[in-house]
Order: structure tokens, then sequence, then C-alpha cells
């Protein structure tokens, strides 16, 4: 499957325009089925683990007592229930496993799971009639412990839940029937069945208004996701940072991402601190929001709800990230390095001709995909926390203003570790770990967060072509080498001329052609 990402400036949203839609009749959304059908496939595989668990211990326990042969008859009869239950267990728990299985139909399917449990235990506790000595009277069997418990688990109707409930409570009156059928157990009235089995009926009432509350709560899991004019449909992911939301403009149908920044992360839950945080996060979105590259993500709509959760709203791009590249089809060859590389300096070029530097680039910021007919179209994600180098200092950004580190540590600076001044000669130097990356599929640096941060500040990198056996044109080299000095003086000085540094390397070329066929052969359609 694409990777799905963020791209995408409308009309500001504010807490008010985050109410939510009244009187619209809502279903529990998708990423709650599919979470519900897993835990059924769960509660499938458990309960072909607790059939056979009885069934061993059972015919061991008949072993060691040497029971008698009418005995031994009974645990027959039980042993066929049992492994006609594994069976079923074992099917649904392989069918919830099933990427491709909507999650309606197997929650429904759980619905017959319980029904046929039911039957299964109203048979084996019914098979044999009790001692003589014990009267009839009300119980409560499993069966109505299972229709409250899969109440719980499979989000359904309250109809539906008690339609499943009362047939499967059912099949302990059926068992006793069966029983008294077979001609050993005479419990007298038919009426008898009902009595004894009466606390299960109530049960299911129980089964009902569970399912009614686990509904009423998914529903309302629907209505907070609804953001003024977007309803979020899934998780796509989470981060440090927060989650990502696939969601659909409910006017235009448009699909978007929804990328929400966790209270938390602004370093206060409320008071001025937060207050000064949202200030922030505003100012800088409205300023990520005017750059025009086509190369840069382009913000559709942003704004903070009630409890202070900041939120990005931006076009779901199909592709995939140059990590995933990377790590799925090894090291990128150097034409194609380049003409990435270009690209991520065009959109960079327009943020440090504002005032703006990113701080976070890195494979995992940089989208690449097809843009209509164009391949290999280069997306820089993650704008949100661009820092303006013109208007305050270091310390008033949000991510340092909330205790955040900015940056990821294998692509930072050294000036920006040493939280020293920083301009668009910090992005330069991420750009050459990234270029690094694509030439080797390796870490400029590897170890841990430490580790590497001191390698950074310290060591020089070993030459990508001594890590790789993809030829390196040397001028290409010598350029990603210099991207990596320690002092900002020694980088490139800027986007465009790393650009046209890049552009005037012979030798290593990337057409259109060769794009198109790539993507044909990897994701084709």
């Amino acid at each position: 499957m694409p990777d799905r990402r963020l791209i995408g400036p409308q009309p500001r949203s504010t807490p008010a325009d985050l109410g939510l839609t009244p009187g619209a009749a809502r279903a529990v959304p998708t990423d709650l089925l599919r979470e519900a059908s897993h835990r059924l496939g769960i509660i499938a595989l458990l309960g072909a683990v607790l059939w056979a668990l009885n069934t061993i211990i059972g015919s061991l326990a008949a072993s060691a007592m040497n029971l008698r042969s009418d005995y031994l008859a009974l645990l027959r009869g039980f042993d066929a229930i049992a492994v006609t239950s594994i069976v079923v267990s074992l099917a649904l728990f392989l069918y919830t496993r099933k990427a491709d299985r909507d999650p309606r139909v197997s929650l429904d399917l759980g619905l017959w799971y319980l029904v046929f449990t039911g039957l299964a235990l109203g048979l084996t506790i019914h098979w044999e009639a009790p001692p003589p000595a014990i009267p009839i009277f009300p119980m409560i069997t499993w069966v109505g412990v299972a229709a409250v418990m899969f109440a719980a688990i499979v989000p359904s109707s309250p109809g539906k839940t008690l339609l499943a409930g009362l047939v499967a409570v059912s099949m302990n009156p059926v068992g006793m029937l069966v029983a008294k059928a077979r001609g050993v157990w005479d419990f007298g009235s038919p009426g008898n069945v009902l009595l004894m089995h009466f606390p299960d009926y109530l049960l299911v009432g129980v089964a009902v208004v569970v399912a009614s509350v686990v509904r009423r709560l998914g529903q309302q899991v629907a209505q907070a996701r609804e953001m003024g004019s977007y309803h979020l449909d899934g998780l796509l992911g989470s981060g440090g940072m927060g989650e990502v939301y696939r969601a659909t403009h409910r006017m235009l149908a448009r699909p978007a991402a929804i990328k929400l920044i966790r209270p938390e992360m602004l370093g206060a839950a409320s008071g001025e601190a937060a207050q000064l945080a949202v200030k922030r996060f505003r100012r800088e979105a409205e300023a990520a929001s005017s750059l025009r590259s086509p190369h840069t993500v382009e913000l559709y709509d942003f704004g903070v709800t009630e409890d202070q959760t900041l939120y990005f709203v931006m076009e779901l791009l199909e592709g995939m990230t140059l990590e995933t590249l990377v790590r799925q089809k090894g090291p990128v060859p150097a034409g194609r390095t380049i003409h990435i590389l270009r690209q991520v300096c065009e959109s960079l070029e327009e943020a440090h001709a504002r005032g703006l530097i990113h701080r976070d680039i890195k494979p995992a910021n940089i989208h690449i995909g097809r843009l209509g007919l164009r391949p290999d179209f280069v997306k820089v994600l993650d704008f949100g926390l661009v820092k303006s180098v013109a208007n305050e200092p270091a310390e008033h950004s949000l991510a340092t203003g909330t205790g955040l580190t900015p940056g990821t540590p294998a692509y930072m600076a050294p000036e920006v570790i040493l939280n020293e001044a920083v301009d668009g000669r910090a992005d330069l130097y991420a750009v050459g770990c990234v270029a690094y990356f694509l030439l080797t599929g390796q870490l400029v640096f590897e170890g841990g967060g430490l580790q590497v941060i001191a390698r950074h500040l310290r060591e020089a990198p070993v030459p990508p072509s001594q890590r790789t056996e993809l030829p390196i044109p040397p001028e290409l080299e010598r350029l990603v080498l210099a991207c990596l000095a320690k002092q900002p003086d020694q980088r490139p000085r800027s986007a465009r001329h790393l650009s046209d540094a890049l552009g005037a390397i012979d030798g290593a070329t990337w057409t259109e052609a060769q794009a198109a066929e790539w993507w044909q052969r990897n994701q084709p359609g």
C-alpha cells in the first residue's frame, strides 16, 4: 500500500467552528470497528484454547480416575462438541485476521458465533441429567455471561444484540429438550426449561444496555472527530507530536489529512503558557501557509480546538517518503538523488528567502510520488514548526518555547545542537544528511541519540562512496561533504547555490522516462 502523507490555505478555523453536527446519525468509526474485529478474533482464539484444554484435561482425569464406560461415552460426546467448537473458533479467528475483510461482516459473524457457542455450551451443560437429589432451580450459565461479554466487545445495534442474545440463551432450553429426547432426563413440565434459565434471559437485557452504551460511545467518538468542515475517518499514524487522521471535507468531498498536536506537547495544558504556545502556533502556521513553492507542503487549514489541541489540515498524498523509498528499495542512484535534492532545494529556497527555516529536514519529511502526469515529484512536509529567523530570537519558537528539541538528532546541524543562532544553512546540513542516506542507505553517523549528537559535533563523516557499491560522481560526493561541514560558512551559501551546483554535475542523469518506468514497475496505477 502506498504511504499517505500530508500536504496542504482556506479561512482559518477557530474553536467556535469546531462544534458538533446536531442530530446527525453517526455510525461507529471504521477504525474502531476494525479494533473490535481484532478483539473478536482474540476471543475466538481464546475459545478454541479453552475448548481444547477442557477436552485434554477431561480425558486425563478420566484416565486417572478409571471412570466407568458410561462416563467415557459421555466424554466422547463432549469431545465431539469441543472439536467442532475448536474448528469454528479457529475459522473465525483466521477470518478476522484477513486485512481485506470488512469489519462489519466480521462483527456480524461474531453474533452468529455467539449463537453457536450458546448451542455448544447448552448441549454440554445438559447432555446428561443432574443427580436426582438436585432440584431444578433458576441458574446463570456461561451462555448468559457470553452474551454480556459479546455486547461489550462486538459493537452492534441493540436490536441485533437482543436477537442474537435471545437465540443464544435459548440454546440452554434446547439442550434440555435434546437430553429429554435422548431419554436421559425427565424434568417434568416443559415450562421448567424456561424457569431454570430465566436469569440468562435477564442477562440478555443487560447485554442490550451494554450494547447501547458501547454504540453511543462510538458515535461520540465520531462526533469528536468532526472538526470544522472536516470529518475524521480513521487513524493513519502517530508520532511524538501527535496523531495523523485521514479526513474528508463534508461539502467538497475532498480527501485530506489532519495532524493533531497533543495538548501536552504545548508544555502546559492550560494557563498563560498554553495560550502563549497557541499564539506562537498560529503565527508560525500562518507563515508556513504563505509558502507557494509547488514542492512545499501546502496547508488547507489550521486551528485550535477548545481543549487547546492544535491541528493542521493538509492534502492527502499518494506515494512514499524518502525514508520508505530507501528502506524498501535500497540506495538511490546518483542521478535520481540529484533530481530529488534539487526539488527539495527549490522548496527551501523560497522558505529561506522569506526568513523561514524548516529545522526538521529528514527523509521521513520528504515525500515523493506522482503529481498529475509528473513522476518523482517531491513535496517537503511538516513546515508546521518553521522558525522565523528575522523577527524573533530562537527561544521564542513554538518548539523551543515549549521545551521541545527542534529537529531529529541524525539530521541536526551542529549549531542547532548547540542552540546557537541558525539560518538556512542549518537546513542545508540536513539536506547533506538526506543525500548521504539516499546514496548509501545509511545514516551519516550511527548510534544512540546522545552518541549521534556528539559525533555530529566532533567527527568528520566517512565519504559516502566508501559505504556503498553504487557509483557516486566525485563532484556529488564533494558537494555532500560540503553540506556536512561543521561550520555554516563552509557549506553552500544558499539552497539556490546548492541546486545550481547539483545541476552542474555531469554523468549522473535521471530522466522523466526513467522515473515513469520506475513508478509503473513499483506502484502501477
